[in-house]
């Protein structure tokens, strides 16, 4: 069953002028059809300005389409009286967590939207302790979010989404401004959330983070270009490249060892699966 449905989605941001005329407008999706199903985790891969943070925007109603449809559970997001039903069903995670945690104290920032609800305090009780624990970031619940590190203030703020209880996430390159620690406490936590049936659509440029998805979907020019599992869009090394982007590093040790006339795998995704080939090839 579908969470998420796009239906020939077109979308124009307006340019304006010095004294605030729109003289231009700029196509940044042109007709895009993606379908998400509950459960699922989709990666969107694309260079900088392909549009797949435009395209995450139009998933919970904080963009609206120019042209075209999107649905969430069927609803269609232009229809103002359901955008807290649309929001609540799909929950966002930004870039930065600095921008995105509003309290003094780590619970109070999970707390937040849930207390604007109006929720009971025994729920949000319930319902925080739920979401830190989730994250394992429970042990700082008292403590001063800027004092810990980019990984745990990422997942303070996927804990604040989880407390709204969605049936999906969309993160938009969440670990971007992370180091490698930071990248590998999110992405641990990402698959945590999916495998307890969570929807999760991942914004990234990090094709490492993408290979771990079960869909990956690429963009270019604001189209989707290229839609499949990891491994069959990762094979597809010649493509990729075309359009501005890599593959990961073991998948492109092994495209250059089968330039190289070495009889290995091109749909190496992973350093386990690289070395398995590696044994074979040494036998």
């Amino acid at each position: 069953m579908n969470i998420i449905k796009t239906q020939s989605l077109d979308f124009e941001y307006d340019i304006y002028d010095d004294k605030g005329n729109i003289i231009d407008r700029n196509l940044a999706l042109r007709d895009v059809n993606l379908t998400v199903q509950k459960g699922e985790f989709l990666a969107i891969l694309g260079h900088n300005g392909s549009g797949k943070s435009t395209l995450a925007k139009h998933f919970n109603g904080i963009l609206l389409p120019t042209r075209g449809k999107v649905y969430v559970n069927d609803i269609d997001v232009s229809d103002d009286s359901r955008i807290y039903d649309i929001r609540q069903t799909v929950g966002m995670v930004f870039q930065n967590p600095d921008n995105q945690i509003v309290a003094a104290i780590v619970e109070e920032d999970v707390a937040f939207a849930l207390e604007n609800l109006g929720v009971e305090p025994a729920e949000i009780r319930e319902r925080i302790d739920e979401a830190m624990k989730a994250v394992d970031i429970y042990k700082y619940h008292r403590h001063a979010p800027h004092r810990l590190s980019g990984g745990q203030k990422q997942r303070v703020a996927i804990a604040g989404v989880i407390a709204m209880r969605p049936e999906c996430i969309v993160l938009d390159e969440p670990t971007a401004m992370l180091d490698p620690k930071g990248r590998k406490e999110v992405m641990k936590t990402i698959k945590m959330l999916n495998d307890k049936g969570i929807t999760i659509v991942l914004i990234t440029h990090y094709m490492e983070e993408a290979a771990q998805a079960r869909r990956v979907a690429v963009m270019d020019k604001g189209s989707i270009i290229m839609d499949g599992t990891p491994r069959e869009i990762f094979a597809e090394v010649e493509r990729l490249k075309s359009v501005g982007l890599d593959v990961p590093q073991v998948t492109e040790l092994a495209y250059e060892l089968r330039k190289a006339g070495i009889d290995i795998s091109a749909d190496i995704l992973n350093e386990d699966e690289c070395a398995k080939e590696l044994t074979r090839l040494m036998k």
